[in-house]
């Protein structure tokens, strides 16, 4: 039985059992982070929901926001070794 979550309106969601634990879109197997690095490759909101025909642009928006939201945690770097 998984233990998946989901947030930002169910738009986003996390399942161990897919995609390794990484955070997914709706559950389907199109990681944020895979959005993510099309976003930053210069691709439009149009060019990616061509090649994904199942995401919605409330999809992409939630990335965004899924990404905006890790950057605002506060990080600790510790020496190893």
């Amino acid at each position: 039985m998984s233990a998946a979550i989901s947030f930002l309106h169910g738009r986003v969601s996390i399942d161990p059992e897919i995609c390794n634990g990484k955070p997914t879109i709706r559950g389907k197997r199109i990681a944020v982070q895979t959005i993510l690095e099309y976003l930053a490759a210069g691709d439009s909101e149009e060019e990616i929901l061509a090649q994904y025909p199942s995401l919605e642009p409330e999809d992409i928006k939630a990335c965004l926001t899924c990404a905006a939201r890790l950057m605002n945690e506060r990080y600790e770097f510790s020496r190893v070794a």
